[in-house]
């Protein structure tokens, strides 16, 4: 059984400006700091890969390959990792999480079955090959291995929380002693591999070499936006911080003793500034690579009988008819967002002082919708509703849709308009409106992201893409940016020397006439790194331990050089 935890909070989550600006030109400016980075950082493609893909949608890892995802991104975010409890650490678990209604929905709550104990077949492989049931581990966590084997630029984090498994953050975060306990757990997890053994599988090191950094997802820091009994404390503005620096220091540490890695720390925020201005916009980006801004789900079918709105709208428009969030905060709108995060809002307490360079806009890959609207004079725009668009076979939920369950509306001109006012895209046919981005949308985020200086594109999730990945191709080729082909095998691997060499290797060569030193469980080994085991001569093509040469296919780390 799983849960669809969705990333961000229904009505929680944006700023609009009050005001209608009938045009995009002269929208802010970037400073000449910010606008120096654009030309390299503005075209990063982050997307978020859902646990619980492969349940009913059958939608694999090897789709990401098949359907030419991995190919157009430079990060995965795997959602999601929860915080247990009582220890207040990361941990694996296979319990499904409850109802959203209730308080402690994710409670104990996890997916370790999906993680690494599903078995995939040789046809819904990344390699093509199948699991074998003496393999350290299967499940996503294996398909990710193949998957970066194939594409050796891609980087994969582990995104931790969500708005189902936000609730302890608070707790964990709010000592010294708390925090180094939780990201220390969350290392010896996820980057250094150490499953609990479930099922058969796990062990030490076993999922080492798979993550390439942390995404950290609270939703949301000293706030009571977030899900149903979620903790938070006035001191988690400071604390937030803290724990950020915490994680940058200890990723650090351990890249820097083992061969010099980098690992990745990213966040997804808030676009809401009654929740920005509980985050210390000033300081977190010393300690972030990317802060992935969540700047969709401001309005939807929790709006009750509407008015009907865009869930992503660009710009203020007049034709707004919603109330703020909050008092003393705008409506919502994807400009004032990132102007409070970059430029910030003192009358709201939002300090700014984030770099636009390593801000990434959001972007869904779902729809919003109502039905029972009346076409009116703005085909359904700013219209009353009588509830929520009827569920869709793989969106599954009242008031959701995938791009490839509206039959032909989106980009049907019959069926498609466009609000100049917002700079954003809504769709309406026979009584249902739906609000998310089309082509046209699409390229008015991208221009304004660049004109901002800002990083690129984070996308949630690509369970939503239809199978030719209609939207994630038209933000690619709106963003622009070299894509990565695939390799067999990875080209140029690495061939630094770890720091810490192979525990206690052997110092006579052994009988089979191999020259390079036996292989030794649980040493690390780097890429460029040889051995010799069962006869023959193996060598790592990237970081590894505990992964027996000969047990991981022809995608796995070790490479065969034959026979000694």
């Amino acid at each position: 059984m799983h849960i669809r935890k969705p990333l961000i909070a229904a009505a929680a989550t944006a700023a609009l400006a009050t005001g209608a600006l009938a045009a995009f030109a002269g929208l802010g400016t970037a400073s000449a700091a910010e606008s120096s980075t654009t030309a390299a950082a503005g075209s990063v493609k982050i997307a978020y890969y859902d646990q619980w893909s492969v349940y009913g949608s059958a939608f694999y890892p090897k789709h990401l390959d098949t359907r030419g995802i991995a190919s157009k991104l430079d990060v995965i975010n795997y959602s999601f990792g929860n915080i247990h409890p009582t220890n207040l650490t990361c941990f694996e678990a296979n319990k499904a999480a409850g109802d959203d209604n209730n308080p402690n929905a994710g409670d104990g709550a996890g997916d370790s079955y999906a993680d690494y104990q599903k078995s995939f077949s040789a046809a819904d492989s990344v390699s093509g090959v199948a699991d074998k049931w003496d393999q350290p581990i299967v499940g996503v966590f294996n398909q990710f291995k193949q998957l970066k084997a194939k594409y050796p630029n891609l980087k994969i984090n582990i995104s931790i929380g969500g708005w189902t498994y936000s609730k302890y953050f608070s707790d964990a975060a709010k000592t010294d002693a708390s925090r180094k306990k939780l990201v220390s757990s969350c290392i010896d997890q996820y980057i250094k591999g150490n499953l609990p053994v479930e099922g058969g599988y796990g062990g030490a090191g076993s999922a080492a070499g798979i993550f390439d950094g942390i995404d950290i997802d609270w939703e949301y820091p000293g706030s009571s936006g977030g899900h149903l009994g979620n903790h938070y404390a006035p001191e988690d503005k400071q604390n937030f911080t803290l724990l950020l620096k915490e994680f940058r220091e200890q990723l650090d540490a351990y890249g820097t003793a083992n061969g010099g890695k980098k690992y990745l720390l990213t966040s997804a925020l808030p676009a809401g500034q009654d929740k920005i201005k509980y985050i210390e916009t000033d300081k977190i980006g010393a300690y972030l690579d990317y802060a992935n801004i969540m700047t969709y789900d401001m309005h939807g079918s929790w709006d009750g009988d509407g008015p009907t709105y865009h869930q992503s709208p660009l710009l203020n428009s007049a034709a707004d008819p919603t109330d703020p969030i909050a008092p003393g905060t705008q409506k919502y709108g994807i400009k004032n967002a990132i102007d409070s995060w970059i430029d910030g809002n003192a009358a709201y307490g939002i300090a700014g002082g984030f770099p636009a360079n390593k801000l990434t806009l959001g972007y869904e890959f779902y729809y919003r919708g109502w039905k029972g609207v009346p076409a009116g004079t703005t085909n359904g725009l700013a219209q009353t509703a009588t509830g929520p668009s009827g569920a869709r076979p793989t969106s599954q939920q009242a008031g959701i849709a995938n791009y490839k369950e509206l039959g032909g509306i989106v980009d049907n001109p019959a069926t498609t308009f466009w609000d100049d006012q917002a700079k954003a895209s809504y769709f309406y046919k026979d009584g249902e409106f739906f609000t998310g981005l089309n082509q046209k949308s699409i390229q008015a985020r991208v221009d304004y992201g660049k004109q901002r200086g800002l990083a690129g594109a984070m996308m949630y999730s690509l369970l939503g893409l239809d199978d030719n990945a209609t939207l994630l191709n038209q933000i690619s080729d709106s963003l622009g940016g070299t894509t990565q082909p695939p390799t067999t095998p990875p080209t140029t691997p690495p061939t630094t020397p770890p720091t810490t060499p192979p525990t206690t290797p052997p110092t006579t060569p052994p009988a089979t006439g191999c020259t390079a030193a036996a292989y030794v469980a649980g040493a690390v080994y780097t890429g460029g790194n040889e051995v010799s085991y069962n006869g023959h001569k193996w060598k790592a093509q990237w970081w590894t331990q505990n992964e027996v040469p000969g047990t991981t296919g022809e995608w796995g780390v070790w490479k065969d050089l034959g026979a000694c």
